[in-house]
């Protein structure tokens, strides 16, 4: 069994992802990883290249950033990764710059590429979600974070990066996946005010003219961790290859999550709870099928 992990970047160390981070979480359980590096304004090619093993393969691309389709960018940088992927390979993992996998869930997932290799109606695995918000002690947990993502795929032809690269479609068609009990953990809001403000105009530069970002979000726009709706104290442990990043970085995170839920319009609470005490999350957005 091969497994290929790939993924894109651009301008790492400028927007402050931890993409060495999220390479090395899974390189372990794959056999290539295919990163495709973007023209970037900083030292992000040498962030990749410093993590020196032979199993990474780099390719170089450019980005349009002419594109504001609802950040279909991402879609076509993660197509380019994808493309690169050896033909013999039987198992892609695609993780994202501000992603990570736990060490502890890289046997449940080669336990699963293995048990469902010669299975054909499984396309994929689907992840479970820790949305990570504001440090590293808090975790978003509302119906505003996506709770499940393909993030495993059985390679083959006719996959592509769907939207803004959030998952994957095969031939136009919703992939067939059979969850597994692992956590991808996202730290794409884990950034102090400033940083988020900035990476917030950086992120719309990619859904939006520059009109409108100078309208919505001046040069003196802060980020206000409005958009939480409810934290989670997080009381187990980060990845391992987090370890350093995390003790050089995680600020004293000052707001109140329980204020931050009482912003929830009444919908929202009323819906949030529902959910709490079933599991069942109301007109769900599902980019896959369940088997």
């Amino acid at each position: 069994m091969k497994v290929t992990g790939f993924s894109f970047i651009c301008n790492a160390v400028k927007n402050d992802y931890p993409i060495v981070e999220a390479i090395t979480s899974v390189l372990p359980i794959c056999d290539e990883f295919i990163v495709a590096v973007g023209d970037s304004e900083d030292e992000t090619l040498s962030l990749i290249e410093n993590i020196n093993s032979p199993k990474i393969k780099i390719i170089h691309t450019v980005w349009d950033h002419s594109i504001r389709e609802g950040g279909r960018t991402f879609a076509i940088e993660t197509d380019k990764a994808y493309a690169a992927i050896s033909k013999d390979t039987d198992w892609a993992i695609y993780i994202q710059g501000d992603e990570c996998i736990h060490e502890k869930y890289l046997p449940v997932i080669q336990k699963a590429m293995e048990e469902n290799l010669n299975i054909p109606q499984v396309e994929g695995l689907l992840l479970k979600y820790l949305h990570f918000y504001g440090s590293y002690d808090y975790t978003a947990s509302s119906r505003r974070w996506y709770r499940n993502e393909i993030r495993v795929l059985k390679f083959s032809h006719g996959v592509q990066s769907y939207r803004d690269a959030q998952g994957f479609r095969k031939n136009g068609q919703k992939i067939k996946v059979k969850p597994i009990d692992a956590y991808v953990y996202h730290y794409g809001w884990v950034k102090p005010p400033a940083g988020l403000g900035n990476k917030v105009r950086n992120f719309n530069k990619f859904y939006h003219d520059e009109s409108w970002i100078q309208e919505r979000l001046p040069d003196t726009y802060e980020f206000d961790y409005g958009n939480a709706d409810r934290l989670v104290k997080f009381t187990e442990t980060h990845p391992q290859v987090m370890q350093k990043r995390i003790e050089a970085g995680n600020w004293q995170f000052s707001n109140d999550p329980t204020a931050l839920k009482n912003k929830m319009t009444l919908r929202r609470r009323l819906l949030q709870k529902l959910e709490d005490l079933t599991g069942w999350r109301l007109g769900e957005y599902k980019n896959y099928k369940l088997l």
